[in-house]
């Protein structure tokens, strides 16, 4: 468990410094978050499908009936996740993008999940929702030095909560999903068809020129944060419970952080910290509901 713990700790720190990475990117070239996107998906895609053929064989395109929907929709969650993430890091700077995103993310799971799906909303899940509403707020409504004006932190902060909505709508069609296919081929063919989505529009985006440290850039976020750190992650996941691997998956927001302070001086102020302490408590909160549930779930099974 603890080496599982770890992998996962791994994959979410690779996932923290993607921000960073388009930050460099967006400074020193003249490129739309679109197709930053695009050329994430585009490039990372092919790896895990191939890693799903070696695992799988033909089963990695085995979807048939409602099942073509759902991996439609994983896709399409995936194109939204892209442009709206990278839209709101060269909005409102890594931290807070970051922040938003990946906190706000399983609250609104858990939402959806309580209201649209017939999920019990238990007092812990209520108390986390409400925490965490309280931590955006005090994060995103207090001043802070992160570098932008108040005007591009209130839009940086809109694009983030629409990642998270994407975000959260890529987890629940998986839910889906997974009980029947291999996360490589979810993953795999998710990214290609959100790459897919993506292409009419980042083609029309395409910059001019690009410096060489540029297309590095690209290249690393593709492959280190994107197609590896999944493998690192799954990899993870068979040896941690979920409990452990959401702790560790906190790894993310926490290095994305501390990069953008120490490359882009962002900083987030006395409150704008008690915010983003708020925001990892609510994670924490569903994750010991989470825990909680299963632990009684297997209970009533024996």
């Amino acid at each position: 468990m603890l080496g599982g713990a770890l992998f996962v700790a791994i994959a979410a720190a690779l996932w923290g410094t993607v921000g960073v990475a388009s930050q460099f990117l967006y400074g020193n070239n003249d490129i739309s978050p679109v197709v930053v996107g695009f050329v994430r998906l585009a490039l990372a895609s092919p790896l895990l499908l191939l890693l799903s053929v070696v695992t799988v064989g033909s089963r990695t395109f085995a979807f048939a009936g409602r099942e073509l929907g759902a991996i439609v929709m994983i896709g399409i969650t995936m194109a939204l996740y892209q442009l709206f993430y990278f839209t709101a890091v060269a909005t409102t700077g890594v931290a807070i993008a970051t922040l938003v995103t990946i906190c706000s993310a399983p609250l609104l799971v858990a939402l959806i999940a309580g209201t649209v799906l017939g999920e019990r909303l238990t007092a812990p899940v209520i108390m986390a929702l409400v925490i965490g509403i309280g931590g955006t707020v005090i994060l995103v409504g207090v001043p802070s030095d992160v570098g932008a004006a108040r005007a591009d932190v209130f839009a940086g902060t809109a694009w983030a909560l629409g990642a998270a909505v994407s975000f959260a709508g890529f987890t629940l069609f998986s839910r889906v999903l997974a009980p029947h296919h291999h996360p490589f081929a979810l993953i795999g063919i998710g990214l290609g068809t959100g790459a897919l989505l993506l292409m009419p529009v980042a083609l029309l985006h395409i910059p001019a020129s690009i410096s060489t440290d540029g297309l590095w850039l690209l290249l690393y976020i593709a492959v280190v944060p994107t197609g590896f750190a999944y493998v690192v992650f799954f990899a993870g996941m068979k040896r941690a419970g979920a409990t452990v691997a959401s702790i560790a998956a906190l790894t993310e927001p926490l290095t994305a952080t501390l990069l953008a302070w120490l490359f882009f001086d962002e900083r987030l102020g006395g409150l704008g910290l008690i915010g983003a302490a708020l925001l990892v408590t609510a994670m924490l909160l569903l994750a010991r509901n989470a825990h909680s549930r299963g632990h009684a779930t297997a209970q009533r099974a024996t």
